[in-house]
């Protein structure tokens, strides 16, 4: 008799159950991780960015923020729920997915500010490059939302645009305040 792990997905589901249990246990917490660590990077990477003209410190508050905000909710993730009631999974892997996801969402554009300031226009460059990784990001996202949550991909993509600016320009003004 073959044993059953708690919270996995039976192999003898139906393709749709599988697909169900595939969504809830890895992509939703992925998608959630993503768009956190996505946007909610934004206002401290960039207001260090504008307070700062540094790329090194940057850098730093970027890493920070993004390793910071993985822990968070991949805790928060862990312990929203067991998966008994809700059918969601492991905690630990929805945890563990989660915050990945998120620390790596905000890598994304935290990565451009560990162009050395030496560089001739090293600030500008690394705020080019991190916005255009912040668009990229954004995409994707709004790829992943058309493709599993089935949400048409222009109203995707201008929920994750708007609160992405919202929470950009407020970096950029507390930064340059």
């Amino acid at each position: 008799m073959p044993i059953a792990l708690p919270n996995a997905i039976e192999p003898d589901a139906t393709a749709e159950e599988r697909h169900r249990s595939f969504v809830l246990q890895y992509v939703q917490p992925a998608l959630a991780g993503l768009i956190d660590g996505s946007v909610s990077t934004l206002a401290p990477i960039f207001a260090a960015a504008f307070a700062t003209h540094s790329n090194g410190a940057t850098f730093l508050v970027g890493l920070a923020a993004s390793v910071g905000a993985g822990i968070s909710m991949g805790f928060t993730e862990a312990l929203s729920d067991d998966g008994q009631v809700t059918g969601r999974g492991s905690p630990v892997i929805r945890g563990a997915v989660c915050g990945v996801a998120t620390a790596l969402g905000g890598l994304g554009h935290t990565l451009p500010y560990a162009i050395p300031d030496a560089w001739p226009n090293a600030f500008l460059l690394a705020t080019g490059l991190a916005i255009a990784v912040v668009v990229l990001e954004l995409l994707i996202i709004s790829g992943i939302r058309t493709r599993y949550m089935a949400t048409p991909f222009w109203r995707a993509s201008l929920q994750v645009v708007i609160g992405g600016i919202l929470v950009l320009l407020a970096g950029v003004l507390i930064g340059s305040a």
